[in-house]
């Protein structure tokens, strides 16, 4: 390294740990650390390693600190991040982009390196003055795996400690073994949660800045909390994932891994799936009868001619509200458990217990939030009544909790085989609730680059405007969109047996403005695509896929649902909308070409030549083409 920080590290660190760190032998973290130890200027650096000693002591230091308190089940804990720090702030995100690369990167939140470097070197400067910091070191994905990607964290709050030891994969053991040329090659996270008030919450919001380094795969995030902003690990990590992904030929895409389980043919098939915010990705990866494998990102590698998936995570994240016995049933029962759960921004009752929106259950008229001391009807600064938990209130835990865990796929360090990629956004009158691809290029093309999440009544701004959401990924994708849409086609060139793709709508409304089918339906249309992918079913052609048929359907719903499910309904529902797919691929076009104007031809002219088979069978056919109607 180009300075020894050899004294100064022993200074700021017990005998133990500096020995952890030195028995590392990795220069590069070595300096990683010893830069940020005199840059930061930490009080004490406490070093962890795999053991279940380190954990425990990271969450009880979470505790002794203020940043988590113990709840009437003594291994559940809260915490509360401050009243402003409750969401990704996304203006405040930012790439960090050599000059040189600031064009191809006009399209995405991104600052000039040396003035963005140089702002978060300033935030940063002593920012743990007087502050104990933990340092770990942990994996995306298994450990000592293809997928492995090794990390080491920097943080000064024991809450991010804590929520990461629930997340992720401890790999202290995989830094030690890693040999010369690997030794080179980890993600670095610095984090600091910066000056902290009476609460232990951030109080320089203004300072707030994540600031990620594609190119040297480091992130720095300075004066934040919340988990979705200072736990690097998940979705700043998500963005150096994805940019090293297309150097070196594999996928990092926002996606669950599960199992569909067919117990009938005693088989089970894994998915991937991809859908926006509110379109239902979390509600099919726990759909009753199926196996979880992760929830939220996944990396894909070509292994031996095979699509193989890893999740990313050993935890879940997730979003608390709604969450309740009769929708989720699983998770729901796994919160009640005096198991170690973090819960963020929820309110606490005079029973110590947590209640949160949607949860089914009377909460109490008084108790402890993010807002602090809380009563019915108190209300803001602002005049606005204060709720019983924020509407992003989270709940940390570990994913192999869940009794529908696939234990097999989430343990296997070479992934899973995956035959199906599943696509869903949310309209309202356009695509059908599933339809299966000719290929994977018209999959990526025709069903993932067109995602579209349409805003609703709970959604600020016009009800029915479409969002595009290109792969369901465009908040984390880290360099031009048009070659990372390349990227997912050439992903499976030359591959053996490239999954099958599927698009999902679980929205279309009938013509009296209401939801055609109950939120149970979205098995069906999964058991669908399973029976395809196995050669069960027959389907119909439309002009950019497959259908189901209607007497398949209907034993679908009879068989797993007991529901009748009728001819009309289905006749609607599968009925291809000429007009209203020009106009969505018009859509999609106008948004790369506003995205990426170096967008590859061969991309628009795969569009265009779709819109005029679609022209042509609108000439033939009519506007809305009936099930069977259309032919090749």
């Amino acid at each position: 390294m180009s300075k020894n920080y050899e004294q100064l590290l022993k200074s700021k660190m017990s005998e133990a740990s500096f020995n952890k760190l030195a028995a590392l032998s990795n220069p590069k973290l070595m300096a990683f650390v010893g830069f940020f130890a005199e840059h930061c200027d930490p009080k004490s650096i406490y070093v962890c390693d795999d053991s279940a000693e380190d954990t425990r002591y990271v969450r009880d230091q979470a505790i002794v600190k203020g940043e988590e308190a113990v709840l009437a089940h003594p291994e559940q804990t809260i915490h509360w991040d401050g009243y402003g720090d409750q969401a990704r702030d996304k203006e405040n995100t930012k790439f960090l982009v050599y000059k040189e690369n600031l064009p191809n990167m006009k399209a995405l939140n991104s600052i000039e390196y040396e003035q963005g470097h140089a702002e978060i070197m300033s935030i940063s400067k002593g920012i743990m003055r007087g502050k104990d910091v933990v340092v770990q070191f942990f994996s995306e994905g298994p450990t000592e795996s293809p997928f492995t990607i090794p990390c080491i964290q920097f943080t000064d709050s024991w809450y991010v400690a804590h929520s990461e030891f629930i997340l992720y994969r401890s790999a202290y053991n995989h830094f030690l073994k890693m040999n010369d040329p690997e030794k080179d090659h980890f993600f670095r996270f610095i984090h600091s949660a910066g000056e902290l008030d009476e609460r232990g919450c951030t109080v320089n919001l203004d300072k707030r800045r994540i600031y990620m380094d594609t190119q040297n795969n480091i992130v720095y995030s300075m004066n934040d909390q919340y988990a979705g902003n200072s736990i690097g690990l998940k979705k700043h990590a998500m963005r150096l994932a994805i940019n090293q992904a297309g150097k070196e030929g594999w996928l990092c895409e926002h996606m669950f891994v599960m199992a569909a389980v067919n117990k009938k043919k005693n088989r089970k098939t894994y998915f991937c799936g991809a859908y926006p915010s509110a379109c239902g990705k979390t509600s099919t990866a726990m759909i009753p009868g199926e196996k979880i494998v992760g929830d939220d990102i996944a990396y894909f590698r070509n292994l031996d001619g095979e699509f193989r998936a890893v999740n990313v995570e050993f935890g879940m994240f997730g979003i608390i509200k709604d969450v309740n016995a009769k929708d989720d049933p699983v998770i729901f029962e796994n919160l009640m458990k005096n198991q170690e759960v973090i819960f963020s921004n929820v309110l606490v009752g005079p029973d110590n217990k947590p209640y949160w929106l949607g949860m089914g259950v009377t909460p109490p008229d008084e108790g402890k939030n993010h807002f602090g001391a809380w009563k019915k009807g108190v209300k803001d600064v602002k005049g606005n009544e204060v709720d019983i938990a924020h509407g992003n209130a989270r709940y940390t835990m570990r994913l192999d909790y869940l009794d529908n865990i696939d234990k097999e796929g989430f343990e296997a360090k070479d992934g899973v085989m995956v035959e199906g990629i599943l696509y869903g956004g949310r309209d309202s009158d356009t695509t059908v609730p599933v339809e299966e691809s000719p290929d994977w290029k018209d999959g990526v093309l025709l069903k993932a680059a067109t995602l579209e999440s349409e805003t609703t009544s709970a959604t600020l701004g016009a009800e029915g405007v479409r969002k595009p959401s290109p792969m369901a990924n465009l908040d984390f994708v880290s360099y031009p969109l048009g070659t990372y849409t390349m990227n997912n086609i050439r992903f499976c060139e030359g591959m053996k047996n490239p999954p099958k793709v599927f698009s999902n709508n679980y929205f279309m409304k009938g013509p009296d403005g209401k939801f055609m089918t109950s939120k149970l339906a979205k098995k069906i249309w999964l058991h669908w695509a399973e029976g395809r992918i196995h050669g069960d079913y027959e389907a119909l052609d439309t002009p950019t896929g497959k259908i189901p048929l209607y007497a398949d359907l209907n034993d679908l719903f009879k068989n797993y649902l007991d529901e009748d499910f009728s001819e009309a309904d289905y006749t609607y529902l599968f009925t291809f909308r000429c007009t209203k797919w020009i106009e969505k691929l018009e859509r999609t076009k106008a948004f790369y070409t506003k995205m990426d104007p170096d967008t590859p031809k061969e991309i628009f002219d795969y569009w265009n030549e779709t819109i005029e088979k679609i022209k042509t069978a609108r000439e033939q056919f009519g506007d809305e083409i009936k099930p069977g109607d259309f032919k090749a």
